[in-house]
């Protein structure tokens, strides 16, 4: 039985942010041993807003494609192949990820269409439909987000029994980038001794298993006040008074194991307002495998 190689699947329409994710894909294919691949999705109302005829704008796109994959590789040294689909953009980038056997999906934030039609503090709807849907891990870039090498890796962990699926892709990511990894919860309430308590000892438990793979790791209790509203901008300021760090790792949530998943504020906020790239793990079914430390 033949196996495809792995891949990075990335979705592209060729404005400016999703080729500033499409460069930010090369460290990843590179250190994580994947071959990138490109996506254009057409969606039915680009034909009809077109000046071109449908076959003429096919042949558009396909030259664009080819042409940017090549560059790619002359100046890369990866494997670069193109796809070319038409449909809505969640479920062909979703389809196109199981067919070429992709590993993780790296996207800007929002598309040029999106980002006509919504207010700059919006996450995209394709975006969030792509993070709530996908059974592989997605990485989205922002507009802002600096490309550099990966440094350091956050794990931002609460107590939920899902937070910690986390720990095993950071191990991964980490050892392949020859990463640290930054381990923090915050506390939004500084008069919660047991709370408190709970999380240091976790976040403990979570340093040692990390280190005892030969990973440098360090962990954090950032405490703020005013509620858990303070628990995204408390993240980010850490995020921009370490300055070393290049990738935030979250976590959706599930509402039950009968509805799709969805994306918490928390969790859309952080990929909103985040400079650095976010990797967003949906959490398998409990129970089929736990992490104990």
């Amino acid at each position: 039985m033949l196996t495809l190689p792995e891949t990075i699947l990335v979705p592209i329409d060729f404005n400016e942010q999703s080729m500033h994710a499409m460069n930010r894909s090369y460290d990843f294919a590179r250190f994580l041993g994947l071959e990138i691949v490109l996506l254009y999705v057409f969606e039915n109302q680009e034909y009809a807003d077109s000046f071109f005829t449908k076959g003429e704008l096919v042949s558009k796109i396909t030259g664009q494609l080819t042409q940017t994959a090549n560059e790619v590789h002359e100046r890369t040294g990866l494997k670069v192949t193109t796809q070319l689909k038409t449909g809505k953009v969640y479920e062909e980038v979703l389809k196109t990820a199981r067919e070429v056997n992709s590993r993780y999906i790296l996207m800007g934030t929002n598309s040029a269409s999106e980002n006509v039609r919504m207010d700059k503090n919006q996450l995209g709807s394709n975006t969030s439909k792509i993070i709530r849907q996908s059974p592989i891990p997605v990485i989205t870039i922002n507009g802002k987000e600096k490309f550099r090498f990966c440094h350091n890796i956050l794990l931002p962990l609460d107590l939920t029994k899902e937070t910690r699926q986390k720990v095993t892709y950071a191990i991964e990511l980490a050892r392949r980038f020859g990463a640290g990894i930054k381990v923090v919860s915050v506390l939004w309430s500084k008069h919660d001794k047991e709370i408190k308590s709970e999380l240091v000892l976790q976040m403990d438990q979570v340093q040692r298993f990390i280190e005892n793979e030969n990973i440098r790791c360090t962990s954090q209790l950032i405490e703020t006040e005013g509620g858990q509203k303070m628990l995204v901008p408390g993240l980010l300021q850490y995020v921009d008074e370490q300055g070393d760090v290049d990738l935030i790792m979250i976590m959706t949530q599930q509402e039950n194991k009968l509805i799709e998943y969805f994306l918490g504020s928390a969790a859309q906020s952080i990929i909103r307002m985040s400079k650095v790239a976010v990797m967003s793990i949906t959490p398998f079914e409990l129970g089929t495998f736990e992490l104990t430390f």
